[in-house]
């Protein structure tokens, strides 16, 4: 039987899990209907989580902005909606598979550069990335400049819309996790790994890992730009640097999730995406004018007690229980 959570050694059958996790997903909006927005943003969590940890866990090219490929697909939908004249449907889906597109363009493209540079350089080159692109978003008339864009409102019956998009959202992220997965089961997932476990002797070996380092880059990214359509229309309005280029918030959450679940692995970023999200939710709820400190605390204890993340530590428990 094929088994799920098997990455640090801990089993669970994964026909069943993937079962229950699709049903409970599709019966949480009815069954919690005054937080259905939350369970959005979860599905979100989890592709953001997992997208990075396509190169932060599997590849080892930690990434401080990848949240540029979340603001390419927040602007390319916007601008396709304001421009193409088409309903709202028809120019949401055509918004974002553009959005999907961009992003991975531009992913080719700066990969070519950023993905020659390693360790702490490609880090810093990243992060710069990111809040450059921020700023020309702020500066640039065509998408609003720092005044943002505001978002075409939902036709549809009211309470609708909260349910459209959630169950678009849990499809994007269907759709992440169910793509990573297969890709990490072939060739090119093994070719990941060997690049993080050292990129010379992979070169040695004979892998083009500047093309492969290209490839997960722009599937990251293709992903990440469809979040960043779906979220900005579910949000009703796009700023350059609170929403679309956000990297103190979900640039910085992203990589966080990916730590806390357990970098490398599957199953850890969705793991770490529902521990942390829950747990802000909790924080915004019982700990207003604190939840900012409590939340920075919970960064700290991610850090320090859990550096293997929460799948390392079951694994670490394990192997002790066996020894």
């Amino acid at each position: 039987m094929t088994e799920a959570l098997t990455d640090k050694g801990w089993r669970l059958p994964e026909p069943a899990l993937l079962a229950g996790i699709a049903l409970a997903a599709l019966a949480a909006p009815f069954l919690m209907p005054g937080l259905v927005t939350q369970l959005a943003f979860f599905w979100l969590m989890v592709v953001l989580a997992q997208s990075w940890d396509m190169l932060g866990g599997q590849m080892g090219y930690n990434s401080f902005g990848s949240i540029v490929f979340f603001g390419i697909g927040c602007y390319a939908c916007a601008v396709v909606q304001r421009d193409s004249g088409l309903p709202y449907f028809e120019a949401l889906a055509l918004g974002i598979g553009v959005a999907g597109i961009a992003a991975l363009l531009f992913a080719f493209l700066s990969g070519a550069v950023l993905l020659g540079i390693r360790g702490h350089y490609f880090a810093i080159a990243t992060l710069g990335l990111g809040i450059a692109a921020g700023e020309i978003a702020a500066g640039w008339d065509y998408v609003g400049a720092g005044s943002g864009m505001a978002m075409p409102l939902y036709p549809g019956a009211l309470g609708g819309r909260e349910l459209f998009f959630y169950f678009l959202l849990f499809a994007i992220a269907a759709l992440c996790f169910l793509t990573l997965r297969a890709i990490y089961r072939t060739r090119f997932g093994l070719a990941l790994n060997a690049i993080r476990d050292d990129e010379d002797k992979a070169e040695a070996m004979g892998l083009q890992t500047t093309r492969i380092k290209t490839a997960a880059w722009a599937i990251s990214a293709f992903f990440l730009g469809l979040a960043g359509a779906v979220t900005g229309n579910m949000l009703g309005f796009i700023d350059p640097r609170d929403v679309a280029f956000s990297g103190a918030t979900f640039g910085v959450w992203m990589v966080l999730m990916a730590i806390l679940g357990g970098k490398g692995t599957l199953w850890g970023p969705v793991i770490g995406a529902a521990i942390f999200h829950f747990t802000k939710e909790l924080f915004w709820a019982y700990l207003l004018g604190w939840q900012r400190v409590a939340l920075g605390l919970l960064i700290v204890v991610i850090v320090l007690f859990f550096p293997q993340g929460i799948m390392g530590f079951l694994a670490a428990r394990r192997s002790g229980a066996r020894a």
